[in-house]
């Protein structure tokens, strides 16, 4: 039997990279998702190529939005058992030139936009039985990364809550843990790469390089190494996990 045959899954920027690799291996698992996306139009179209799933578009910045689509999902899908919240952004600037609105923006999006989602996704499972949450943090939610102060303080501010929670609501039947993913070959990642590349006088290929020299197993994460730690975060295989912060760096980040 698939780990979560039958059993309903929300994903929160889930239409494109990590979120579509979370939502496509808890599809394989038997889970019926509810693909959530700001894009969702993409949400949707993905949801359609997967059995049982449905797509919904989602601001996850937005408290009635939220409570809005956790809502119709369970209607739709019955009560939900896992909440992954891997919605986020990223933009990149030193300190000295760093906007308000480009720290607001991460912030809103990726500290925010787990807290709402995660609150809404407790309400829900302390009156369904429990569940499980897996949020997406970052190896800079680790360790503060050069140019991305911004995106590591939102990071950072997800891995504290999500350990935060857990604790709260440990006895209550609910997990709460999050993953770390490094450099992962994303549509973000090719936009940070120009980033990089433009602030530090490289080419993006020289940027990508210097990624591979800093990971031990010698390539960059593709998606569904990602995925495949969610999907074990949110399973019975983890059940005695919750507080956890994973690192999934291919060895950059080893403790």
């Amino acid at each position: 039997m698939r780990r979560f045959d039958g059993q309903g899954v929300l994903v929160t920027g889930a239409a494109h990279g990590i979120g579509a690799a979370i939502t496509r291996a808890f599809a394989a698992e038997g889970a019926r998702v509810a693909v959530t996306d700001l894009d969702g139009d993409a949400a949707e179209a993905l949801a359609k190529g997967l059995g049982g799933c449905l797509g919904w578009q989602l601001d996850v910045t937005r408290r009635d939005d939220v409570a809005r689509v956790f809502e119709a999902a369970a209607a739709a899908l019955g009560p939900l058992r896992v909440v992954a919240a891997n919605a986020g952004v990223s933009t990149m600037n030193p300190v000295v030139d760093l906007t308000e609105d480009e720290w607001d923006f991460n912030m809103d999006v990726n500290a925010k936009g787990v807290f709402l989602v995660n609150q809404i996704a407790v309400r829900h499972f302390l009156a369904h039985g429990g569940g499980a949450i897996v949020n997406t943090a970052s190896l800079a939610g680790k360790v503060g990364a050069p140019l991305l102060a911004h995106y590591s303080a939102s990071k950072f501010a997800v891995v504290g809550f999500t350990q935060a929670l857990a604790r709260e609501v440990a006895t209550r039947g609910i997990r709460v843990n999050a993953v770390c993913p490094g450099y992962v070959v994303t549509g973000m990642q090719d936009r940070e790469v120009v980033w990089e590349g433009v602030l530090r006088g490289l080419t993006p290929d020289e940027v990508r390089e210097q990624y591979l020299r800093e990971t031990p197993l010698g390539r960059l994460a593709q998606p569904e190494d990602v995925a495949r730690v969610v999907v074990f975060l949110a399973s019975d295989d983890a059940g005695y996990m919750t507080g956890q912060a994973i690192n999934v760096t291919g060895g950059i980040r080893m403790d």
